[in-house]
């Protein structure tokens, strides 16, 4: 039952396009051709994103993170934020793992907004295509508005939300990394059924 719960938007969706494809055959093939076409994109991008991700929680160290992310990081740890969301590639829906790994490695909540911010709007092969179809000064001031509506979205964000429910967010990262450590140090063999 577990398994089920834990899948069941996935067999929401799927029923739903089962549903449609009854109830219109033509429209049903379009959803399930989408449908297809969006988990293919979908497992192109996740492996990859999870190798780093698993790079990054092994490589670098905690430390660094606070140092140069974390709260009190300032004018820097925007700016690195916004940079690492600037320069990544991949979908948005990519970018909320990443944004997990750096709350566990304790990068500020605003600065975690931005990143998420950053990574959905400013993204630098978007500029330079935007650059060459709609010209510099649009694409320099779409930038330039963005880039100041993230960051007071992440300080308006960062100060309304009460900081025990930050605090639960936080924790609640710290315990799946805690567990997933845990799972992956127990022996070969061990609690497993024979």
């Amino acid at each position: 039952m577990n398994t089920l719960m834990r899948y069941k938007w996935v067999l929401v969706f799927l029923a739903a396009d089962v549903a449609i494809m009854l109830w219109d055959q033509t429209l049903g093939q379009e959803v399930l051709r989408r449908t297809k076409d969006s988990f293919v994109e979908m497992l192109s991008f996740v492996p990859p994103v999870f190798l780093l991700l698993g790079l990054l929680d092994v490589w670098v160290p905690r430390e660094k993170v606070i140092a140069h992310l974390g709260p009190g990081s300032g004018i820097a740890g925007l700016s690195l934020a916004v940079f690492l969301g600037a320069a990544a590639a991949g979908p948005l829906y990519a970018a909320f793992p990443v944004a997990a790994v750096m709350m566990r490695k304790g990068a500020s909540f605003f600065n975690v907004m931005v990143f998420i911010g950053a990574w959905s709007t400013l993204k630098i092969p978007m500029f330079l295509f935007e650059t060459q179809f709609l010209g510099q000064a649009f694409a320099t001031t779409r930038w330039i508005l963005s880039l100041a509506a993230i960051v007071a979205i992440a300080f308006f964000l960062d100060k309304v939300i009460p900081a025990r429910e930050k605090d639960e967010l936080y924790r609640k990262h710290a315990e799946a990394a805690e567990a997933k450590g845990a799972a992956q140090k127990q022996p070969a063999g061990k609690g497993s059924p024979a």
